[in-house]
């Protein structure tokens, strides 16, 4: 049993050694969507520095996404995407928190 699947890992790792050399296709690929940073903020018709408030992230971040030198991976590609697919989802949850904060500023210059 310890040949068979030494055998079929070692097929396997030859197998990999040609797709790499562009000798043979794969048998399946992945595609992730890229996300248009810049149309998304277009969208929300918002200023660079706008937007990267609205997100919670730094401006520089947001250009170096614009401008492609560096791609949203993990958490920020997913709220892109939601930024992007469900737009009032996004500004129902900063509104909230902004009108929240608000609450708080209001109640602590009262109790002064």
């Amino acid at each position: 049993m310890k040949n068979e699947l030494f055998n079929e890992l070692l097929e396997s790792v030859r197998e990999g050694g040609t797709i790499l050399r562009g000798e043979k296709s794969p048998s399946r690929t992945f595609g992730i969507e890229k996300s248009d940073v810049q149309r998304i903020r277009a969208n929300y018709r918002l200023s660079q520095n706008e937007f990267a408030t609205l997100l919670g992230i730094s401006l520089g971040t947001l250009q170096n996404w614009e401008q492609g030198r560096r791609i949203p991976q993990g958490p920020a590609r997913v709220l892109l995407q939601v930024a992007a697919k469900h737009p009032d989802a996004v500004w129902d949850v900063v509104q909230s928190k902004n009108s929240q904060s608000a609450k708080k500023r209001a109640e602590k210059k009262s109790s002064k």
